[in-house]
């Protein structure tokens, strides 16, 4: 167990040192094509569609913690070993993606759009830092997590779909810049791989020591 927490948190450590040396252009960016980009979107999008946009933001954070509940609810009700192994790779993942995206947004703590350019009017106010984006993190991150764990196309498509819906909403709603909404997809789907391997390994190491112990 103490192999596979240092094998997580070593891997943890390099994706995060990655993030951080990506993330030192941000602010840099917030002046230039990204305010841009997401002046694109927010200026020329169909506000009859904000309620709807509002409610796919604010679904994200229910469904990441509604999926290893779901999970956990069936695997110790109806004794699956599988499914009670898939809670935990889940839960594993979703902790990684919280520790990586609470660490970048303190540590650039990039100012949210809104805060800087008068002419964003978000859907509502939010106070912490801007970059990465949370909502878009779990949203990918749950996306990914189905994706290895039930590899069918019909929750797969939907799945990242729905996920790509979240992203663009933060956009839509004038909350993240189109960088942290990208960078949040790919911490989200990072995380997700993490706790997958770090699953696998467990697995592994279990299997050999009980061979080890029956020899």
């Amino acid at each position: 167990m103490e192999k596979a927490i240092s094998y997580t948190r070593n891997k943890v450590a390099a994706l995060l040192a990655l993030l951080v040396m990506f993330s030192t252009n941000a602010r840099a960016q917030s002046s230039g094509r990204d305010i841009t980009w997401l002046r694109d979107i927010y200026n020329h999008r169909n506000t009859s569609y904000e309620g709807a946009m509002a409610g796919v933001s604010n679904s994200a954070y229910v469904i990441t913690a509604a999926l290893p509940m779901a999970q956990l609810a069936y695997g110790y009700g109806w004794h699956d070993s599988t499914t009670k192994s898939l809670a935990w790779q889940t839960i594993a993942g979703l902790g990684i993606n919280t520790v990586l995206v609470m660490g970048l947004k303190y540590t650039v703590n990039r100012t949210r759009p809104y805060d800087k350019y008068p002419d964003i009017h978000p859907y509502t106010n939010e106070t912490d830092p801007s970059f990465p984006s949370g909502h878009t993190s779990y949203a990918f991150a749950v996306a990914t997590t189905l994706t290895i764990e039930y590899p069918r196309w019909y929750v797969i498509v939907p799945s990242y779909a729905y996920a790509a819906t979240v992203g663009y909403s933060r956009m839509y709603l004038g909350m993240h810049y189109p960088s942290d909404v990208f960078v949040g997809a790919v911490i989200g789907a990072g995380s997700a791989w993490l706790g997958y391997k770090g699953n696998q390994w467990l697995h592994k190491h279990r299997h050999q020591h009980n061979i080890s112990n029956t020899n």
